[in-house]
């Protein structure tokens, strides 16, 4: 990722440049692509059609299903799974208060003896994962007097697939979801080859990235495949979310249009021809962040911040020299045109497009949401700053400490992206006054996103060569302090993004309900690095990693029509 992220680089070159030491990375697989880009006709209907039907199904589900999830007098469990089938589909958004209305049932409510793991499980996963507090001794009752799980569970697929999933909202010193993910992993992994369909894919899918931690558009896209196959499914349902899942797809489609003829007149303008050229990569990142409609503009200005801030942190790690990095801060800080004249030539453009594009960007803000401009160009010179720290420590050849290492490398990646991804969000109780002062402050559950950000990143960066100006990394650090090889390095790096997750799960259950929509996104963006760096790869720098992701999302319709 860029943004401060070390990127791992496949073989260095010699470039004509200021910096001399560069990396050139693999050029975007992209290009051009989504400007020219047009959906065959032949796949969808007029979208008005679309938006008509659309609308027509959720007053029929409203008014069918949902009833369910408030009364009382039903089980609750078919409540739970009535929730969790509306969010796997990507279809909470449009029923709220019916979810909360169900939620609010569910924690007040004591689960039934007679609840099978499955549905305990279930319960507990959406509890935590909307805030609400639930003891984990709801498990007690499925062990043994030695503590073990029974073993009449060792063959129950569906509930030790929902364990799984339910032990990854664990928080920190939970033993007993220690133990829960580790009995569910061992006979999940002995079962899986037998599963049939949907089951098998998706026990495959948690095994990788549980479900807690997986980006729901991701989510969403294969539920849509995997629901139709189960034999309870709603029809009704179904259609509505391939209908929404399309509707917001082409909105992607005219958003990526835009973005990419932002960017080709930005990069090709500039001319920083050594840093990455990845604006549809980063598009997918911000999408597992807020793929829904209401959210275009918040996605847009991101991912302008985004790129802006990728040719920085590139400038910084693999082109500029010393003197080059001061200056560039120098003037990021000073924030005004007049700093030009301190760059380097080949840095001049690319301040002055920085500071216009900012001015664009709180033009796009109401008058009373300019005030929001100011954390983001705080979090963009704050992000200089550690910058410029790296690279000094890099010119200098010093070797930081472990806690040095992650202190600086750990802020300079994510936290300060928060202020950005709220910019432009709506006026829907998600971006307030006070949600930008929480993220300023760069709370746990920020400084644990940016933790995650650097563990999984410098596990990649382990694994496949570095940029020759890049400092120790956490793995690095962690063999020089405590000795060993790199694999015994990288598994306690591993461990330590666990506790990372984990700190991030005590902070969203301590927030104060008010706080939760911003955190929830926080919570997004850091979904997306499990997909990002999923078997110690890094497919954001390597971009032709994603291809088939990215076709998927935004290239194939979810209803292919015939008529």
């Amino acid at each position: 990722m860029a943004t401060g992220m070390k990127a791992a680089v496949k073989q260095p070159e010699d470039v004509n440049g200021s910096g001399g030491d560069d990396v050139p990375f693999d050029p975007s697989m992209w290009r051009d692509y989504f400007i020219t880009y047009t959906a065959p006709l032949s796949q969808a209907r007029t979208e008005e059609w679309m938006r008509a039907r659309a609308e027509t199904l959720t007053g029929e589900v409203r008014r069918t299903m949902l009833d369910v999830a408030g009364d009382a007098n039903d089980d609750s469990s078919a409540a739970a799974m009535l929730v969790d089938t509306l969010e796997r589909l990507g279809l909470d958004g449009h029923f709220r208060q019916e979810i909360g209305a169900a939620m609010g049932r569910l924690c007040r409510e004591v689960a039934s003896d007679r609840d099978d793991l499955h549905t305990v499980a279930l319960r507990f996963r959406l509890l935590r994962q909307h805030g609400l507090r639930v003891s984990a001794d709801v498990f007690d009752k499925f062990r043994e007097g030695s503590g073990d799980f029974s073993p009449s569970l060792r063959n129950d697929s569906r509930g030790l697939l929902s364990l799984y999933n339910a032990a990854h909202t664990a928080t920190p010193n939970e033993a007993s979801l220690n133990y829960a993910i580790a009995f569910a992993r061992r006979h999940l992994e002995a079962m899986k080859d037998e599963l049939t369909p949907p089951m098998a894919k998706q026990v495959s899918r948690a095994l990788d990235i549980p479900l807690p931690r997986f980006p729901r558009r991701h989510e969403t896209m294969n539920y849509l495949a995997e629901y139709e196959k189960e034999d309870e499914h709603n029809s009704m349902l179904l259609e509505l979310a391939r209908l929404d899942f399309d509707l917001a797809r082409s909105l992607h489609l005219k958003e990526l249009k835009t973005l990419s003829m932002w960017w080709r007149e930005l990069y090709d303008s500039v001319k920083l021809s050594y840093a990455r050229d990845r604006l549809v990569e980063s598009y997918l990142w911000i999408c597992g962040v807020f793929h829904e409609e209401d959210y275009s503009r918040a996605r847009i200005m991101f991912a302008k911040f985004f790129g802006l801030l990728s040719l920085m942190d590139d400038t910084y790690d693999v082109h500029a020299t010393l003197d080059e990095c001061f200056k560039l801060n120098e003037a990021i800080q000073r924030w005004d045109e007049s700093a030009v004249s301190i760059l380097p030539k080949y840095l001049r453009v690319f301040y002055i497009k920085l500071l216009n594009n900012f001015n664009e960007l709180e033009d796009s803000l109401e008058p009373h949401e300019k005030y929001r401009i100011s954390y983001t160009r705080n979090a963009f010179k704050l992000s200089s700053e550690y910058y410029l720290r790296e690279a000094k420590w890099s010119n200098e050849n010093y070797a930081p400490s472990f806690a040095e290492q992650l202190e600086v490398s750990s802020m300079s990646s994510y936290p300060l992206l928060a202020p950005a991804m709220l910019m432009g969000v709506g006026d829907d109780g998600v971006a307030t006054a006070e949600a930008f002062e929480w993220a300023a402050a760069v709370p746990d559950m920020i400084s644990a996103s940016g933790e995650v950000a650097r563990f999984l990143n410098d596990i990649a960066s382990h694994v496949v060569r570095k940029s020759k100006k890049d400092v120790p990394s956490t793995v690095e650090c962690y063999m020089a302090e405590h000795g060993g090889g790199g694999e015994g390095a990288v598994a306690a790096v591993a461990a330590l993004a666990e506790r990372a997750w984990r700190t991030i799960n005590r902070a969203f259950l301590e927030m104060d309900p008010s706080l939760l929509p911003a955190a929830r996104l926080i919570v997004n963006l850091t979904k997306m690095l499990e997909v990002i760096y999923l078997g110690g790869g890094d497919v954001y720098t390597f971009g032709d990693g994603l291809k088939g992701l990215i076709s998927s999302l935004f290239l194939k319709p979810a209803i292919v029509y015939t008529q």
